[in-house]
């Protein structure tokens, strides 16, 4: 046993009584292939080191595993937990058939203690650990939100897509239907007044069509049930179906007895035949050009998220990259959220670095609607001081605990269960804010309300920082 300490580096400079001593404090663990060590969230109340094997060392990140390190014989592992008496932030896991040494923490204390070598070695393990550990969930977290953000702009796109799906297959038949009726007008050999006000119908409709008219549902049916029956008297064929396009039109059935003097009774069912295909036609078209302009605006509000084909830093509206954000995670607020906005008026524009800035509103936002488990208030205020521009993410969900409020922007620190997060989205949002765009960020939390509060510059030269 004192042989193989030896070779490790940790130990490396023990005298030999105080190796002995450790060999005698030390046991050992045999482990088969696949079998856990300790899991994620454990409390750590023993460091170990590899005899002989592998030892693979896992993070959960959004409902799968991220392999941090494969760790070999004389490697230390499991002291962090040890060292800042907080749960393991990793778990471990064999590779294959391992044996490894288990040092119980009063026994890791005291090494630490009486050597400077074992301290000096372990100092350099936990600097080099946390560097690899870092960057790999960086790496992760970033392509996760990636991920959750396709998911939630593709679930965007996919109702307007399908509306214009829709209404392009209904309007292949309406066209058809507006065609027949056309050719039904032309035999009617209107004169010029006739035709004239034909022309004045058909134009109100289409202003009509483009817009929604508010009608009661009773009433909506009231009056359908009149046209009906006026279609009917004049057996026109599916007054069912052309009944609730002249509605839709803004048609009543004093309208539709004008058509009688106008048109003369005869001509008056083709005309309203007529309105009633362009009513629908023209609804249809109107249908598909608001769903277009829904992709443009969600394409466009991704272009402004991401700030694509423009330079690293630029003058920015703060409001603009909040609704950006807020659109992107349209999909986890529209369950349960109310979201309300209170954007002071003339708020200057900032030089910032518009996409990382952006990912700061979108970790405090999806932090907010977690906290909440996806119910609650969520009130965002953009106002400004003579200096600085300010914005302020508050929630109704139940609080930061005092006691660690003054750790949530530390690296790998999360208040939230194994699996749901990394601890690195608030020490990356820290940076963003206080690193690269020399501003603030503070939070006051009590039961019932957290908010985050960013203070950012107005005057900065962030395109002349190295």
């Amino acid at each position: 046993m004192e042989d193989s300490l030896r070779n490790v580096p940790l130990f490396a400079g023990l005298p030999d009584e105080d190796l002995r001593d450790l060999a005698q404090a030390i046991t050992t663990l045999q482990l088969e292939k696949g079998e856990m060590l300790f899991k994620e969230g454990d409390q750590g109340e023993t460091a170990y080191v590899i005899e002989s094997g592998e030892i693979e060392i896992l993070k959960a990140s959004q409902n799968r595993s991220v392999l941090l390190n494969v760790l070999g014989p004389g490697d230390v592992f499991g002291e962090m937990a040890l060292l800042d008496e907080s749960p393991r932030m990793a778990g471990a896991r064999a590779a294959r058939p391992t044996s490894v040494l288990a040092i119980k923490k009063t026994t890791f204390d005291n090494l630490l203690d009486h050597s400077s070598s074992a301290a000096r070695s372990m100092f350099d393990t936990v600097v080099a650990r946390l560097r690899l550990t870092e960057g790999l969930l960086r790496q992760s977290e970033r392509m996760s939100q990636l991920g959750t953000l396709t998911a939630g702009v593709a679930h965007e796109l996919n109702n307007p897509a399908a509306a214009v799906k829709r209404g392009a297959d209904q309007l292949a038949d309406s066209v058809e239907s507006y065609g027949k009726s056309q050719r039904a007008v032309a035999g009617l050999a209107l004169s010029v007044k006739q035709s004239n006000s034909l022309s004045d119908l058909l134009a109100e409709v289409q202003l009509t069509s483009a817009s929604i008219i508010d009608i009661d549902p009773l009433d909506r049916s009231d009056l359908e049930y009149e046209i009906q029956n006026w279609l009917e008297d004049r057996n026109v064929e599916d007054a069912w179906q052309i009944g609730p396009d002249l509605v839709s039109a803004g048609i009543t059935r004093q309208k539709l007895d004008s058509l009688d003097q106008t048109f003369g009774p005869e001509s008056a069912p083709v005309v309203a035949v007529l309105i009633s295909r362009s009513a629908s036609v023209c609804g249809l078209l109107a249908e598909i050009g608001q769903a277009a302009g829904q992709i443009s605006n969600i394409v466009g509000s991704l272009k402004t998220y991401s700030f694509l084909d423009q330079a690293p830093v630029q003058t920015i509206v703060v409001s603009e990259g909040v609704e950006s954000s807020l659109l992107m995670l349209r999909g986890k607020l529209k369950l349960g959220i109310q979201v309300h906005r209170e954007y002071a008026e003339g708020v200057p524009s900032i030089q910032a670095y518009g996409s990382e800035l952006n990912q700061v509103w979108t970790n405090l936002i999806d932090n907010a609607v977690d906290a909440m488990d996806g119910y609650g208030e969520l009130t965002i205020r953009i106002y400004n001081s003579v200096t600085d521009v300010i914005v302020e993410i508050e929630d109704n969900g139940p609080g930061i605990p005092e006691a660690i409020q003054h750790r949530i922007f530390d690296s790998f620190f999360t208040t939230k269960e194994p699996g749901k997060g990394t601890g690195l989205g608030l020490d990356i949002t820290y940076n963003i804010v206080v690193h690269k765009h020399r501003g603030n960020i503070t939070v006051l939390s009590e039961p019932g309300r957290t908010c985050f509060q960013v203070t950012l510059p107005i005057e900065s030269d962030l395109a002349g920082q190295t």
